[in-house]
């Protein structure tokens, strides 16, 4: 009864957003960084309604299925029971940041749902962290999904500055087309195409099928891969002012129907049949955004909605298959209809519901996708027959080849749990079949968030020679070719296949990932191997970074610079010094001769903090380099004369006579025109540090000094503090485990 818990807690959380919906939604704010406009404002809308309730709903049958399916799942890895509780936990992790994200108004608050979605995704991918094949899939989703929402931020952090907000209802309001927009729409859709595993990112998805079937059936349906298409939905008010940005969605969208359905064709293994067909499915989606208008956003809602219902039912009975024969390839199986009749009822209607079949929640998708792309033009309206005609084919292929047919290997019973949930999913689709309206209504509200004011959704059978239905007919009668004859689709499929194999994008993550990891070890190997080295593996990144800011940056008459007086000539005669006396640092041989030449450098500083009005500060300098060159004496003094006689022998190699001398040019002239521009710089009217002094009182102190030094400086070293001590229990549960010898 405990491992159900969680989807007692999913099934709470779905009805407390319907019960919330029901009463017409409602708003929360409260102050979270006011100076940097940041607020935690959650708002229930139509958009958060629909894929909060679908990131709930159906988490509560696939969290049920999940109870019986973890345990023998660990069984048959012969792992403890112990981890079913990190598996649970990282779901359930995993819905609230769905739930989070969807209801989020504030972009930066959005962005860090965004990214949790990423971080316990990869967990889940990885469950089975002893698999080679499951911890690389992991890595690939992260690095997909975790690169493309860097563009997210970049694309949040560009209309704040133009527009000066981070709430979404206000950056709609504000926004304006132009370039900036069209810019940042842009790298939105790249972020949303990437979550969804659209063409060209859509490598991620097939690989990602290496987790246990709850994470597929859940995370690839109705959660994560959703995520992509709810931010196309969420950003939609400004994407919508760039036709660019509209064609980029169409094509990805269009592309990756094709590519998905015919790869879909070619898999033989269950849940990549499924994962290609979640890319194609997806890509309706994208579509439907890319044609805009209010009738494709509220088509692509819908679809949206029962394509989630459908395809976790379906990842769920490849599971229970595998489960019940062992096998996990179309190839293998068939005539599993008669020993689990209920399996194959339950996955037939969710089947159904995919190919748009009457009486399912599945046919008004395709048809509000058909009136959609019709009313757009003929070409739409052909691709989109062909494109259901490719659903119907590779859906029909997939339940014929487990569940019709000869029987091929036999099946154990299964417990009811691995079996219900994909009944209640089937039943569900059924049910939207017959009773659509309320599903149209949610789907409408949701489409109203994303577009504004767009035309009811009334899904209804009509038994006329209307356009939709003609271009359902024509896509059944294509589907039904692509089965019966797959002679047509076998080798040209094929091709596509391993032409993407050696071609395609996977291909050029793999080549790009070991470039790097090359270029990673080359910089390593020369980083580690003195210490001279690893400062200029600092120096020179650190040096052409500031080069790069400052070209980047426009400086005309920023800066000024003062004149010198001769009162001025003491502080610049002792900075000479100290200059000769660090540049001489770097001839001597003789350590105690280096050791002096360093303090001179230390001491000179403080004569210079002297002259600017700073006896403590200088007092503290002299104190400090005195401690450290006392410091270094005796340990000069306890090293043997031998080994230092033998360091201060070695020669200086021929190949950094050169190097570290440029290296030193380069990165002491940087320092120097940083220095320059931030001391150069005019200071402003009001100063922070006016309001700091203003400040002080309220934080109990008399000074600002002593403000920073309880206060900031207190919780830095609190910090500090907090990782040492997290460090000291991870090593002494490393050597209480023995992994340390």
């Amino acid at each position: 009864m405990l491992r159900l818990l969680p989807a007692i807690i999913a099934l709470g959380a779905f009805a407390a957003i319907l019960a919330g919906w029901a009463a017409g939604g409602g708003a929360v704010e409260a102050a979270w960084a006011p100076s940097w406009g940041l607020e935690l404002s959650f708002e229930l809308d139509g958009l958060g309604a629909l894929y909060g309730l679908l990131a709930t709903g159906i988490g509560f049958p696939v969290f049920a299925y999940a109870a019986r399916y973890l345990p023998l799942h660990l069984d048959h890895q012969g792992r403890s029971h112990r981890e079913e509780w990190r598996f649970f936990g990282l779901l359930l992790l995993f819905m609230v940041s769905m739930v989070g994200l969807v209801t989020a108004r504030d972009l930066i608050l959005l962005f860090v749902f965004w990214d949790l979605t990423a971080v316990s995704s990869y967990f889940l991918i990885g469950y089975d962290r002893q698999e080679a094949e499951a911890r690389s899939s992991a890595l690939m989703a992260l690095l997909v999904t975790g690169v493309t929402a860097v563009l997210l931020l970049a694309a949040i952090l560009l209309l704040w500055a133009e527009y000066g907000t981070f709430s979404l209802p206000e950056l709609a309001a504000r926004a304006r087309p132009g370039a900036l927009v069209t810019g940042a729409g842009v790298l939105v859709a790249i972020a949303g195409l990437a979550k969804s595993a659209q063409v060209p990112f859509h490598f991620w998805l097939p690989r990602a099928m290496a987790a246990p079937t709850p994470v597929s059936a859940y995370l690839h349906s109705a959660a994560m891969v959703a995520a992509g298409v709810f931010l196309l939905a969420r950003f939609y008010p400004l994407l919508a002012l760039s036709g660019l940005v509209l064609d980029l969605l169409l094509a990805a969208g269009l592309a990756s129907i094709a590519i998905g359905g015919v790869l879909a064709l070619t898999c033989d293994r269950l849940k990549q049949v499924l994962a290609y067909s979640t890319i194609s499915q997806y890509g309706y989606v994208a579509t439907m955004y890319g044609l805009g208008g209010g009738k494709s956003v509220a088509a692509a809602a819908f679809y949206v909605l029962s394509h989630a219902l459908a395809k976790s039912a379906l990842f769920l009975t490849a599971g229970a298959v595998t489960e019940a024969t062992g096998e996990d390839r179309l190839s293998r199986l068939g005539g599993l209809a008669r020993s689990m009749p209920a399996l194959a009822v339950g996955s037939g209607l969710a089947a159904a519901g995919l190919a748009a079949l009457p009486l399912t929640i599945g046919f008004f998708k395709d048809e509000l996708f058909f009136a959609a792309s019709f009313d757009d033009s003929w070409p739409a309206a052909v691709a989109a027959v062909a494109a259901a005609g490719l659903t119907f084919a590779y859906i029909g292929r997939f339940w014929l080849r487990i569940f019709a047919g000869r029987r091929r290997s036999d099946a154990v019973r299964l417990p009811p749990l691995l079996t219900a949930p994909v009944a209640v999913l089937g039943l569900a689709v059924l049910l939207g079949g017959a009773f659509a309206p309320p599903f149209g209504d949610l789907a409408a509200a949701a489409a109203r968030a994303s577009a504004g004011a767009v035309p009811p959704i009334e899904p209804a059978y009509h038994l006329d020679a209307r356009a939709e239905n003609l271009m359902a007919l024509a896509a059944y009668a294509t589907g039904i070719l692509l089965l019966a004859a797959p002679w047509l689709w076998r080798r040209p499929a094929a091709w596509v296949a391993s032409t993407g194999a050696r071609l395609g994008p996977e291909r050029a993550y793999t080549v790009g990932l070991a470039g790097l990891n090359r270029f990673s070890d080359a910089i390593h190997e020369i980083e580690v191997r003195d210490l001279r080295s690893r400062i200029a593996a600092v120096l020179v990144p650190g040096g052409a970074l500031a080069v790069a800011g400052l070209a980047a940056t426009p400086t005309a008459g920023a800066y000024r610079a003062g004149t010198l007086s001769t009162d001025d000539l003491a502080l610049v005669l002792t900075l000479a010094v100290v200059a000769l006396a660090a540049i001489g640092t770097a001839a001597p041989r003789h350590h105690l001769t280096l050791l002096l030449s360093v303090a001179g450098v230390g001491f000179g500083l403080a004569v210079v903090y002297a002259l600017l009005g700073g006896p403590d500060v200088a007092l503290v300098a002299v104190l400090v380099e005195t401690v450290a060159a006392l410091v270094f004496l005796g340990v000069f003094a306890l090293v043997p004369r031998d080994v230092l006689r033998r360091m201060e022998a070695i020669p200086t190699p021929r190949r950094r006579r050169w190097r570290d001398p440029a290296i030193g040019i380069f990165a002491g002239a940087v320092v120097f025109f940083v220095v320059w521009g931030a001391l150069s710089r005019p200071s402003p009217a009001a100063a922070i540090a006016d309001e700091h002094v203003r400040l002080a009182p309220q934080a109990h102190a008399k000074d600002v000094v002593t403000a920073i030094l309880a206060d900031f400086r207190g919780l830095d070293t609190l910090g500090e503090i907090t990782v040492i001590a997290v460090a000291l229990v991870g090593v002494t549960t490393l050597l209480a485990r023995g992994r340390l010898r």
